[in-house]
């Protein structure tokens, strides 16, 4: 079947927010090839190369996103992708430099992204605990390391992104023996799943999205947790009642401001928010908007244009 890739031009720096507007409009994946990443990789002391190119390892400041549309529905995703990364370069004007955001496209075979897909991801080690593994590479786990699967065609979240990780680095600082967790918008499921393997008790995960909803139960079943999750297709929290020592959120900054009067009613007393996907024009509005619902920030985190906070009710 014939799929149009499509690649958009833009900077390390804005790569991320980038392909969070691809992601809106492609249910296949997002790539982003950026040189910062290889150099990053090249520095891991727990890789190591017999050979790499130093093309590859070149920084020039600039990346490449990438993913791939329907052909039926293409020539709509495209316009509308442009249109929404001309809105972001306007709202981050002045603060961030998404370079030329130029994009190209081309025709290709449906079962090509399927390879570009496996070949981005490797064992990811996420905090001292956590190891996000896809299911086609083999990995010994270290002592007191906690494995993570995720599939290959299931996409919404695999910690590679920023916000993913900073949530997973947080819920490592909090997490108790025997607590509910809830996971509002849980993507593929990966922060759920985790909080069960670190010794949850019970992990309640909520997505709007079908396909997420799909994917966080498929890899709950994957990693053996389901008895200890429960998806729920909602509009955020409206299908439970259950509240939890912890409550994650990785959304958008306006949609967590728009939530902050919701959420904190799912969050026991002495609980833990943590909330990710703010950047830094919108930080202020929303700790502000959960300091109203009595909620202080005990521990902020920062990776690239991305910030993540630990909250206590």
């Amino acid at each position: 079947m014939k799929v149009i890739e499509f690649t958009v031009h833009t900077t390390s720096e804005g790569a991320e927010l980038v392909a969070d507007v691809l992601w809106q409009h492609t249910t296949g994946g997002v790539a982003i090839l950026d040189a910062a990443d290889a150099i990053a990789l090249q520095k891991d002391k727990r890789v190591f190369w017999d050979y790499i190119d130093e093309s590859a390892v070149k920084d020039t400041g600039e990346a490449l996103v990438k993913c791939y549309f329907s052909a039926e529905t293409a020539a709509e995703d495209e316009r509308a992708v442009r249109e929404e990364l001309e809105e972001m370069r306007a709202r981050g004007e002045g603060y961030l430099f998404f370079g030329t955001l130029e994009t190209s496209r081309r025709e290709a075979e449906s079962d090509e992204w399927a390879e570009i897909w496996k070949k981005h991801f490797r064992p990811l080690h996420i905090g001292s605990r956590i190891v996000v593994r896809p299911v086609w590479v083999d990995y010994a786990p270290a002592a007191g390391e906690e494995v993570v699967l995720l599939d290959s065609n299931m996409a919404f979240g695999t910690g590679e992104h920023e916000t993913t990780a900073m949530c997973l680095e947080l819920l490592q600082s909090v997490l108790k023996e025997g607590d509910t967790v809830i996971d509002v918008g849980c993507g593929s499921g990966i922060l759920g799943i985790s909080a069960v393997k670190l010794g949850a008790r019970f992990a309640v995960m909520t997505d709007i999205d079908g396909i997420a909803a799909e994917s966080a139960l498929h890899n709950a079943q994957l990693n053996g947790v389901a008895e200890k999750t429960q998806v729920v297709l909602t509009d955020l929290l409206d299908k439970t009642d259950t509240k939890g020592e912890i409550v994650l959120a990785n959304i958008t900054a306006d949609i967590l401001c728009r939530l902050a009067p919701v959420i904190p009613r799912y969050l026991k007393e002495g609980g833990s928010l943590i909330l990710s996907g703010i950047i830094a024009p919108k930080l202020a509005q929303v700790k502000e908007a959960y300091a109203a619902q009595g909620l202080n920030v005990c521990r902020e985190m920062q990776r690239g244009e991305w910030f993540a906070l630990a909250l206590k009710k």
